[in-house]
Order: C-alpha cells, then sequence, then structure tokens
C-alpha cells in the first residue's frame, strides 16, 4: 500500500509540474521566488529534504549503478526521483533492515 502510495505521489507530482510549464514561464516564476524571502526559505528546505534523500539513497542502496544516478538526477528532477526510488526499491530495502521482506 505505502509503495503505491509512493508511486501515486510521484505520478500526481509529474502531473503538476507538466500543468506548471504549461502554464507559467519557469525563469519568470522562478525570479518571483527568490525575490520573496520566503521563496529562498522554500526553497532551502527543498534542496535540504533533496540532500536527506540522497543520503538514504546513498547510504541504503546497494547497486551504484542505481543511487549514483539517482543521487544525481534528485536536484533536478526532484522528489520524482525518491518517490519512484522508495516505492520500487527503497521500501524494501528498509524492510529487509528490520527483518522485514
Amino acid at each position: 500500500m505505502l509503495r503505491a502510495a509512493c508511486l501515486a505521489a510521484a505520478l500526481a507530482l509529474t502531473a503538476a509540474i507538466v500543468w506548471a510549464f504549461q502554464t507559467a514561464v519557469f525563469s519568470a516564476s522562478f525570479g518571483a521566488m527568490i525575490r520573496d524571502p520566503w521563496g529562498v526559505v522554500t526553497l532551502i528546505d527543498l534542496y535540504g529534504g533533496f540532500l536527506f534523500a540522497c543520503i538514504v539513497m546513498a547510504h541504503l542502496e546497494p547497486d551504484r549503478r542505481i543511487s549514483i544516478p539517482a543521487i544525481a538526477l534528485t536536484p533536478f528532477l526532484g522528489n520524482i526521483v525518491p518517490l519512484v526510488w522508495m516505492g520500487t526499491r527503497g521500501l524494501r530495502l528498509l524492510g529487509s533492515m528490520n527483518g522485514r521482506s
């Protein structure tokens, strides 16, 4: 159930990104965001979360052919990458660490 929720969240985020790209110009929206102090705080929070997700993937993912591209893509593709990883591999790896496979 949790795996399906992760994958559904990744799909919803992808749909929201497609919608935003069709609705607004990215550079103009980003420019407005970094001029606002709360926009800067949001970006710090966002990239802090990306860093944490990358640390978790690096620590748990034994296959470097998966972890290295996932870590490299996360800052550019956002939480879609950790959500897909968690839904396809991460939850299983966490379960095996806790004795649940």
